[in-house]
């Protein structure tokens, strides 16, 4: 299922820095990598951009629309579940705004909040890291501790 998301309430989720010259880019490329991993589609969108930088980009399987000043990334996304019509049901809507999540369940689209959809990045990320790379759970690293030092324990006292 295609994502249609709020770009800037998606930023400060994954840590990113709205305040960042490059906190776009470097959530396209995060999104650029959860597209590989997962075989989906996104478009993103960001408010704010002024006339000469307005605009849409393909970025790989990510479609960045630069919504001009004066307009919302909430209203472009409200426009392009107009333009979707039915076709809306197949697409996930990320927002953490309660207007355009209310929209997007009226055109029957999928809604995820910000917060739920950068989890799903943050795991798909480490599904697609080699093991060596992962991170262990705190549950994990305690039952590796208790592994090891029972092991410790029984080479001692010959068991």
């Amino acid at each position: 299922m295609p994502y249609l998301i709020d770009g800037h309430n998606l930023i400060p989720k994954l840590g990113l820095r709205l305040d960042s010259i490059d906190d776009e880019m470097e959530l396209i490329a995060v999104l650029q990598e959860f597209c590989r991993l997962e075989q989906r589609q996104v478009e993103v969108f960001f408010d704010g951009a002024p006339a000469p930088q307005a605009g849409t980009r393909k970025v790989g399987a990510v479609t960045a629309h630069f919504v001009r000043l004066g307009t919302t990334a909430d209203d472009a996304i409200r426009n392009r579940l107009r333009r979707l019509g039915k076709a809306a049901k197949n697409w996930t809507v990320v927002s953490s705004d309660r207007q355009v999540q209310t929209e997007a369940h009226a055109a029957h689209a999928e809604v995820l909040s910000s917060d739920s959809f950068a989890g799903m990045l943050k795991q798909a990320r480490n599904a697609g890291k080699p093991k060596s790379e992962q991170s262990l759970s705190p549950k994990e690293v305690e039952d590796w501790l208790k592994l090891f030092e029972e092991r410790n324990h029984n080479k001692k006292f010959g068991g």
